[in-house]
């Protein structure tokens, strides 16, 4: 589609993004709107810094608002474009602004990037597309609240079985049972496991802890012939991997 030469004719092209053009007399805030949406088609996200896309996203559900200041107060509440689509439904709606049908938009758009970053992985060996994996786990998981343990099933290919949470727990502890690791593998024929689990800190070295839980799934693991691929910690500054530390 061609682009429109003018930033007024933007809106009529982009159902479920705007309005109509910018008329004389119309709120100061629509002709804010045009310019940012022809600076995001011209640009790209990433011309925008993270209050303007989210401004971009407010503008669906706040159709006749200034979004600008609520975008701001968002990305500070929360810290980034990525932590307000990961906050959790009861926190988004306490924001003044943010009713049911903005916080819901948010919880879609996190959920498509999930389902996106999953059909990277999904149709080749995994360990052929491992920039793909990380990027799954951390857009599954390094935004999360609370610390959760993930296992990616793998069968003789490498290829992906499917993946699960296998605990929940709190903002520093997830408890982790070994033989229930092991015994969902026999269940679904898996014969490699990549484990995956978040550090809400953000910091993803790994604990003694991981160490010890790591290396006991292992030796259980070993003599059933599965093996564990890798062991990763994301958390929001970055990602361990415990084949690059050489604990595996």
């Amino acid at each position: 589609m061609p682009k429109p030469n003018s930033k007024a004719s933007i809106a009529p092209d982009l159902p479920g993004l705007g309005e109509e053009p910018v008329a004389p007399g119309d709120p100061h805030y629509l002709g804010h709107r045009a310019r940012l949406k022809a600076r995001f088609l011209d640009g790209g996200p990433e011309s925008l810094p993270d209050y303007e896309l989210m401004e971009l996203v407010l503008f669906r559900t706040l159709p006749r608002a200034d979004v600008k200041p609520l975008a701001k107060q968002l990305i500070a509440t929360f810290g980034s474009f990525a932590d307000v689509l990961a906050a959790p439904y009861e926190r988004l709606v306490e924001i003044k602004g943010i009713k049911d049908a903005t916080a819901t938009d948010f919880k879609v758009i996190e959920a498509a990037a999930r389902r996106f970053a999953k059909g990277a992985i999904g149709k080749r060996p995994v360990l052929s597309s491992w920039s793909a994996v990380i990027d799954y786990c951390r857009t599954a998981m390094a935004f999360d609240d609370r610390e959760r343990f993930r296992i990616l099933f793998l069968d003789k290919k490498n290829a992906l079985i499917t993946d699960e949470v296998q605990q929940s727990g709190t903002i520093d502890h997830t408890p982790v049972y070994p033989r229930e690791v092991v015994r969902r593998a026999l269940e679904l024929r898996a014969t490699a496991l990549i484990l995956v689990h978040n550090h809400p800190s953000g910091d993803p070295t790994p604990s003694r802890a991981d160490i010890e839980m790591t290396r006991t799934i292992v030796e259980i693991a070993k003599p059933l012939g599965i093996a564990i691929h890798d062991h990763v910690i994301v958390g929001r500054d970055g990602h361990a991997s415990f084949r690059g530390l050489k604990l595996l």
